[in-house]
């Protein structure tokens, strides 16, 4: 339950933050938006411990601030060098896992963690990038919309009625997944009927997006959680285990927002 207010709270931020924005103020929604990569690095460095793990999250904000400033200052907007920053930085935080020998013999089985953490700076920076495109910001409302209610769904149903359960390791339920997708699909379509732009139908295929792919996130998040525990692995301080799930649901809806926008929207 405080997980699902947890992803409530991160919804309303993104939202305001998106509002805040316009064509000569996008600072105030890239500062916004560094405080909640900030979190995802926490969150995520603290779950996955992957090998050198002060270098990659130095590597990761860093990342963060270029990616940002990137996305306000660019001349047009587009994921293109976004996407070459994401792979920079991916590949210094593998070089400096691989100074060590410790580190080095770790390098195969992280390399998922890492691409989550470099790439998920580079999936947020992508809002700022979607606000400067005419139906951004209106695209953010819908989609971070769907992915909050759809993530805090979920998490009050597994709360209340985690079944049919997906994995007996995982304590999570089908149930959830399915009535958090589908909630926020439903409240996308309500919003886009009372916006100009967008109709019912159209507001809701973009919702179905974003929220789908924010629940799915969480859960994989879950699932990996569960693997690791399963390895042997300590478990993770409860603060940073709940919280990297909904945080890399955002993560993902973040690009799967944009693309809809370029490739459904205009």
């Amino acid at each position: 339950m405080a997980i699902a207010v947890f992803s409530g709270l991160v919804g309303i931020g993104l939202i305001f933050g998106a509002q805040s924005s316009s064509p000569g103020a996008r600072v105030p929604f890239a500062l916004m938006l560094a405080g909640v990569q900030v979190l995802f690095v926490l969150a995520w460095l603290m779950a996955t411990r992957p090998p050198a793990l002060l270098a990659v999250g130095g590597v990761c904000l860093v990342v963060a601030g270029w990616s940002d400033l990137h996305a306000v200052r660019a001349a047009e907007p587009g994921l293109g060098t976004l996407g070459l920053i994401g792979l920079a930085g991916v590949a210094v935080a593998v070089v400096s896992q691989a100074i060590r020998s410790d580190d080095r013999r770790r390098i195969s089985e992280s390399l998922r963690s890492t691409l989550v953490l470099v790439l998920g700076m580079v999936a947020f920076a992508s809002l700022v990038m979607l606000s400067r495109i005419p139906l951004g910001t209106q695209v953010i409302l819908l989609c971070v919309t769907a992915s909050a209610v759809a993530l805090m769904v979920a998490r009050i149903a597994d709360a209340v009625y985690p079944n049919p359960r997906l994995a007996p390791q995982v304590p999570r339920g089908a149930s959830g997944v399915i009535f958090g997708a589908m909630a926020g699909t439903l409240l996308s379509a309500v919003i886009g009927s009372y916006l100009f732009t967008f109709s019912p139908s159209s507001a809701a295929v973009v919702g179905l997006v974003a929220a789908v792919f924010a629940v799915l996130a969480d859960l994989a998040a879950d699932y990996s959680e569960a693997g690791r525990q399963m390895a042997g692995d300590r478990p993770t301080l409860w603060v940073a285990r709940h919280m990297q799930g909904p945080l890399g649901g955002f993560a993902l809806a973040a690009p799967a927002a944009y693309a809809m926008t370029v490739l459904f929207l205009t």
